[in-house]
């Protein structure tokens, strides 16, 4: 994981988004373990949701991992859980997210799900990323 920090202006390498498919892809492969990767979106211009993201990456274990695309964009890498495990968990952290940080809107945040399965040969980027963000972005 990178450190990040409130006021944080620049992004993660993309060079980084295929090493953590890479490292699903492997768990998939040489250990049978599920790993599902979650895209989060905000709408644009959204100044809660960059503090959204760093709660959840304050919140994520040591095996799993975030990559921030772009400020209303970011995607969260979760090992050994499948798809209703990993929807359990991102749903948890919203709420307590806005259970910690009341404020008038809430974050508006949409979800989308890829889950790599064990067996699987290759995933490419663009198939990830196509099935995590292919909805319309929030609405505020």
């Amino acid at each position: 994981m990178t450190a990040s920090s409130p006021n944080r202006t620049s992004y993660d390498d993309p060079r980084r988004l295929r090493d953590l498919l890479g490292k699903a892809g492997d768990l998939a492969r040489q250990h049978a373990l599920r790993s599902v990767v979650v895209g989060i979106a905000g709408f644009e211009g959204d100044l809660e949701f960059p503090e959204v993201v760093n709660y959840v990456e304050s919140a994520l274990r040591v095996d799993d991992a975030i990559f921030r695309m772009t400020r209303e964009r970011a995607i969260v890498l979760l090992t050994d859980v499948d798809r209703d495990r990993a929807e359990e968990i991102m749903e948890r952290l919203l709420n307590d997210y806005r259970e910690h940080f009341p404020s008038s809107t809430g974050p508006t945040v949409a979800f989308g799900y890829f889950e790599i399965k064990p067996g699987v040969v290759d995933t490419s980027a663009k198939e990830v990323l196509l099935g995590i963000f292919a909805g319309p972005p929030p609405s505020h």
